[in-house]
């Protein structure tokens, strides 16, 4: 079955992914002088930074997203596909989705990446990832259903088996989430569920290198474990994590934890689609490209799925985060408008992770900076980088209304309806 598009003179760059780097790669070549195709599993932009707010009831899953459809409503020359694409035919130069098949004259993979288990079947059967809005808004039912269940155990270790969350990796992620968490059992959960001891409440953040923040220096690194001891976050690094069956987590020094909630942000691995030379595909599931982020004539990938050696500065590759994506995305976009062929570079803007209220860690190029003035910096950097206006609004009227009551307002528990035979 052929997809149903327009036909075209113009030469057709089917980009497969709206994250970071598909969705700068489209909107830069809006109104250019190409047919573009944006393909995507969902019909929407999602913003991952956020996804940790979305976990703990801080954000709507609303706020962070934003529809494609809305985004090119007058654009003419960019065309929206929501599917999935299950192969690619890089001879013949044509993709083959769940809604038919789609010919392109370039082909640009965005798919960005999805959580790593490591091959433990256990942990990812039982454990919580946060690659997604529903996945994150899984978190926050898991959390609350929880609570909601504990007040009806008896038996003390029932009860903190369901209180307890342990938190796996100790990058961004991680961090974030598990001081949000940290700063719900000390202001706000106690006074949803006065019955439950919250004292008997543990956090942990595990991670299996020496230190929280790896990627960053050694005072961000420090301070933010500080932070996040002062909040009570139990902080285990050189700890790996074996085995997890829903009940409890096994680590490789004998410990044990009881809890039923284990959120996994320690690792990310490429999405890989079928078609390609086996060959490109390196370690991580990144697909390899020379300078110009092209895998092979006509067909590039950025982002988390970009292997690039030649950068000097990142011999083993660049980090995955969002600026990469989308200073890969603008030179691209440069290199296809204006026919050149100049090679990435990445300029490195600096880093940064927030632990709590008034607690963050900020690197710049020129300046390294902590605790209330790098809040506020992280909180103004993240909202430019929002989509949409009225998320912009929605976001900061939340952010502000959380700052001054010391409450949040979205503790639901949010489950889609199981439609069952009759």
């Amino acid at each position: 079955m052929k997809a149903n598009l327009p036909e075209t003179s113009n030469s057709r760059i089917v980009i497969v992914g709206g994250g970071f780097a598909g969705l700068k790669l489209a909107r830069s070549l809006a109104n250019k002088k190409f047919q573009v195709v944006l393909i995507d599993k969902n019909n929407f932009h999602q913003f991952q930074p956020l996804f940790y707010q979305v976990a703990t009831a801080g954000l709507e899953p609303s706020s962070i997203a934003f529809p494609f459809r809305k985004m090119f409503q007058n654009i003419k020359n960019v065309h929206f596909r929501m599917g999935l694409v299950n192969n690619i035919n890089h001879q013949e130069k044509f993709l083959e989705t769940s809604f038919g098949r789609v010919n392109f004259d370039k082909l640009v993979l965005a798919t960005g990446a999805d959580t790593n288990f490591f091959g433990n079947a256990n942990i990812a059967k039982y454990a919580l990832p946060m690659k997604s809005v529903s996945e994150a808004l899984s978190i926050r039912n898991t959390i609350l259903q929880n609570y909601e269940q504990a007040l009806s155990e008896d038996h003390p270790d029932k009860v903190n088996a369901l209180l307890n969350i342990v938190v796996v990796g100790g990058g961004p992620t991680g961090v974030e989430v598990s001081g949000t968490l940290a700063e719900m059992k000390r202001i706000i959960l106690p006074k949803d569920y006065p019955e439950l001891n919250f004292e008997s409440m543990n956090i942990y953040l595990v991670e299996a290198s020496s230190k929280v923040l790896g990627t960053m220096s050694e005072i961000s690194s420090t301070k933010s474990k500080g932070y996040l001891e002062k909040l009570g976050v139990k902080v285990m690094t050189d700890t790996f994590v074996t085995n997890y069956n829903g009940d409890v987590v096994e680590f490789q020094n004998g410990e044990k934890i009881v809890t039923k909630t284990l959120i996994w942000a320690a690792g990310i691995t490429g999405n890989v689609i079928k078609g390609l030379p086996e060959e490109l595909w390196q370690r991580g599931g990144r697909l390899k490209v020379n300078v110009l982020n092209e895998a092979l004539p006509n067909i590039y990938a950025l982002g988390d799925l970009a292997y690039m050696e030649e950068d000097k500065k990142f011999p083993k590759g660049h980090p995955q985060v969002a600026q990469v994506a989308m200073q890969q995305a603008d030179n691209l976009a440069k290199n296809l408008v204006k026919n050149r062929q100049k090679p990435f570079h990445y300029n490195d803007l600096g880093s940064m992770a927030t632990v709590g209220r008034n607690l963050a860690v900020v690197e710049l190029p020129i300046k390294k900076f902590q605790g209330f003035l790098a809040w506020i910096f992280w909180m103004l950097v993240h909202l430019m980088q929002i989509v949409g206006v009225k998320n912009k609004v929605f976001i900061f009227i939340n952010w502000f209304w959380n700052y001054v009551t010391y409450d949040q307002s979205l503790r639901l528990i949010l489950k889609p309806k199981v439609k069952t035979e009759s």
